[in-house]
């Protein structure tokens, strides 16, 4: 490794985690779950991204009980039977020379929305009643998402205790399929979320409150997360910096709840917004590119914790410049993934990284070596003909 290599390309260690590169590909959900388990999709979905070369793919959120699943197909990891179908993407993806992680999440008062390609509207009462494993959506207080959503069922203490101890067996059984990062999804409205926000979280009990009551879930889980994932292996939270709502969860809290869950253990934020309401999809900050870095940059200096940077980072110039200002560790890709899930093969051929093709898969890269001093003769003659002489 030289000093002039990108930082984009340059290793980072996280515990004893070793990833090739700084970028990530972000969860994003796709609806083709079986009961929560995995199918032939997911293997394609995500394998294909550790044939494009990134070094950690997260799956998409991945629920810790059938009651938070955001859509009825949603990933599971709330029973043993959902082990083996995810060990068979983890052992694809680790033998490509990735690293993978799972979001764990609970959708909270947000379950049961359609797929977006179908409008992502509310599920009503009755379809939830009558899935196979039917459910009732929770929150912290009985207020609905947002007009069509029905009003969730206030969790007591018990409900609670329940909840965190889902997410601590989930996280068992994902070191049992072999991943090597857990997620806590703690943004985007859903469950530990509307704990946090003042304007969803009306409880007068030891939950709610102050900010002190309502991180108490996060912080909760956080700690019992860390205590049963293994100690060799970094455990991220994803947050919204912001929530979107008014005189809601701000970026000074985050910055507060980030200080208090490295202090839990947590390796990594990965800072998002947005979310807590379907209302606030439209978010009052600017959607510009790299609109989310900015709450990287702060939460990475102010709280001393390392950041994941994602939105709208759309080219390798950009990434790097993220990373070589200090605004963030990381740089997590959705949609620019999607689009090109060999953005970070062609991120290291513009930045210089991989003149050779050598960090492509073999059996692709001994056919682009070949290719690329062809393509630079013929695109020479071109040029050249343009320029000739007519007879």
């Amino acid at each position: 490794m030289t000093s002039h290599q990108p930082l984009l390309f340059q290793p980072i260690r996280l515990r004893d985690l070793a990833l090739k590169n700084r970028i990530v590909i972000s969860p994003m959900c796709q609806h083709a779950a079986e009961a929560g388990h995995a199918a032939p999709w997911h293997l394609v979905h995500l394998g294909k991204f550790a044939l494009g070369g990134a070094g950690l793919i997260l799956t998409e959120s991945t629920a810790v009980d059938p009651r938070g699943r955001i859509g009825t197909a949603d990933l599971g990891l709330w029973t043993d039977s959902q082990i083996d179908p995810l060990k068979a993407v983890v052992d694809f993806v680790h033998a490509n020379g990735a690293a993978i992680g799972v979001q764990l999440a609970h959708a909270g008062r947000k379950a049961g929305s359609q797929p977006l390609w179908e409008g992502g509207a509310a599920l009503a009462e009755s379809r939830l009643a009558s899935d196979a494993e039917p459910w009732q959506r929770l929150g912290p207080s009985a207020l609905p998402a947002g007009p069509g959503w029905s009003a969730p069922l206030a969790l007591d203490a018990d409900g609670i205790a329940e909840v965190v101890q889902s997410f601590v067996d989930a996280a068992v059984r994902a070191d049992k399929a072999g991943f090597d990062v857990v997620e806590l999804h703690f943004g985007h409205g859903y469950l530990v979320a509307s704990f946090l926000s003042p304007n969803s979280n009306h409880r007068a009990d030891e939950w709610g409150g102050g900010l002190a009551g309502r991180m108490r879930l996060a912080l909760e889980i956080a700690r019992q997360v860390r205590a049963a994932w293994p100690a060799s292996k970094p455990l991220f939270c994803r947050l919204s910096a912001v929530d979107g709502s008014v005189d809601g969860w701000s970026l000074e809290d985050s910055i507060v709840l980030s200080r208090e869950l490295a202090r839990c253990g947590v390796d990594v934020i990965d800072c998002s917004s947005g979310g807590l309401t379907e209302e606030t999809r439209a978010l009052p900050v600017p959607r510009g590119l790299g609109f989310q870095v900015p709450f990287s940059e702060r939460i990475r200096k102010e709280a001393g914790i390392r950041t994941q940077a994602v939105g709208m980072i759309v080219d390798a110039s950009q990434a790097e410049a993220v990373l070589a200002e200090g605004k963030a560790d990381l740089i997590a890709l959705g949609r620019e993934a999607l689009f090109d899930p060999y953005w970070a093969h062609h991120a290291a051929l513009s930045l210089g990284a991989d003149p050779g093709y050598a960090h492509w898969p073999v059996r692709h890269g001994v056919w682009l070596a070949k290719r690329a001093p062809g393509l630079a003769r013929a695109r020479a003659q071109a040029a050249a003909a343009l320029v000739s002489p007519l007879d």
